[in-house]
């Protein structure tokens, strides 16, 4: 039986360990960054969550920025082989990351892919209920497309797309059959994303994609699998309930309390109270490192970025209440169409509502908005230069900041 909490934290304790944990205890490297930066940074927070809004920056690209200031995002391209010119997959040996549904769509460490498989057993029963229709109802057109695959790939879903399919009601993308029946396929590990090409996944046999080694590798239990993917969640976050370790990896809830409650039960997870905390949390037996210099964090965060992505979170621990409100219709939008938080130290103090106009070349900050009880000359002074560097970084030649929020005024004349 598990026992109760070893000791308590305070709700500074808790913000610092998450911080730290999350990568930003040590300073950024002061000169080039190379592939060793980059790997490090990925693994302070285990995967990179995909998605295909572009209107600021892919947000894969960020969290990396977010740790170790500009960086070549042509350097993260070729660890995940996104940048191929020879046209096939080719050199899988050298894959770093690949993509999978982690926390949703992701890149992650090849050497996971086992931990994963799991997951990919289970496609009939976890994969969303469109693409697990296809897979149940048209067998046929599996072994079809996977065929293609096996013939042609790696290829695109427009590759083989013989027929448009009217959109449903509630449905958010126009896929054709045969785009589903990748998705399937893809969610089995049946296929693996050789590569994506201006954000396309094209899709391969995961003997074409996978090195040897990854795909020689023993399959873990099921249970013994999702006990590693706990373990590397709650390295990263530092501090965390139940829900929020099983949630990183979206592991099925009853599966992550059983996991999590083995894991307390051995040692692998510390039980410990955090002031202001309504659930029990934990915290990996390794502790992250660089704790005392998270005061010196100062970074803009991707509604993606994994310090942030799990809202509830995120207002338990600072006190910062967030939604993305791509979906919302402009008029009812509290604070912009893509906001990012800003953290300096172990605070969220403020969010902007960010686009890159790359037209015209400018960095267009469409709100500014401080937290409350926030020093705002410096949060501005300290956000005007974080967006010099990532105006510079995106190659936009300025920033630009519009009337809305109260911060607005102060960030003008701190870029001024």
């Amino acid at each position: 039986m598990a026992s109760g909490p070893e000791f308590d934290l305070s709700s500074k304790q808790a913000r610092r360990l998450a911080v730290a944990a999350q990568g930003f205890g040590r300073p950024r490297p002061s000169g080039r960054v190379d592939a060793r930066h980059l790997r490090r940074a990925i693994d302070d927070v285990g995967l990179l969550q995909l998605d295909s809004v572009n209107v600021f920056c892919r947000s894969h690209y960020m969290p990396v920025f977010s740790r170790l200031g500009p960086y070549p995002r042509q350097a993260l391209d070729r660890l995940a082989w996104h940048e191929n010119p020879g046209g096939k997959s080719g050199r899988a040996g050298q894959r770093d990351l690949i993509e999978y549904w982690g926390h949703e769509a992701s890149l992650l460490p090849v050497e996971l892919q086992p931990l994963l498989r799991w997951r990919m057993e289970r496609a009939g029963a976890l994969a969303w209920k469109g693409v697990a229709r296809v897979a149940a109802e048209q067998p046929e057109l599996l072994e079809f497309v996977l065929d293609m695959v096996r013939k042609r790939g790696p290829l695109r879903a427009s590759d083989l797309a013989r027929k448009g399919r009217k959109r449903e009601p509630g449905e958010m993308w126009n896929w054709s059959e045969e785009k589903t029946a990748l998705e399937y396929l893809f969610f089995a590990g049946r296929v693996c994303a050789a590569r994506r090409v201006n954000f396309e996944r094209l899709y391969d046999l995961p003997e074409r994609v996978l090195p040897r080694q990854v795909l020689e590798a023993p399959t873990p239990s099921e249970e013994e699998a999702q006990r590693q993917l706990i373990l590397i969640a709650a390295k990263r976050l530092g501090v965390a309930t139940e829900p929020d370790l099983g949630d990183y990896f979206r592991l099925p809830r009853a599966e992550s309390k059983a996991r999590v409650t083995e894991l307390a039960e051995d040692g692998g997870l510390v039980p410990v109270r955090v002031e202001g905390w309504r659930q029990p949390a934990y915290l990996s037996a390794e502790r992250p490192q660089g704790m005392r210099r998270t005061a010196a964090a100062r970074a803009l965060l991707t509604p993606f970025d994994s310090l942030v992505w799990a809202r509830e979170r995120t207002e338990r621990l600072f006190g910062f209440r967030y939604r993305i409100e791509i979906y919302v219709p402009a008029p009812k939008r509290v604070y912009g169409y893509y906001v990012l938080p800003f953290l300096l130290g172990n605070r969220l103090v403020a969010r902007v509502d960010l686009k890159s106009d790359r037209q015209k070349g400018v960095l267009r900050v469409r709100g500014a908005f401080a937290e409350p009880d926030v020093d705002t000359g410096l949060v501005a002074k300290e956000l005007a230069e974080e967006l010099r560097l990532l105006s510079d970084w995106l190659e936009l030649g300025s920033v630009s900041v519009a009337r809305k929020g109260d911060l607005a005024p102060a960030l003008r004349r701190a870029l001024a």
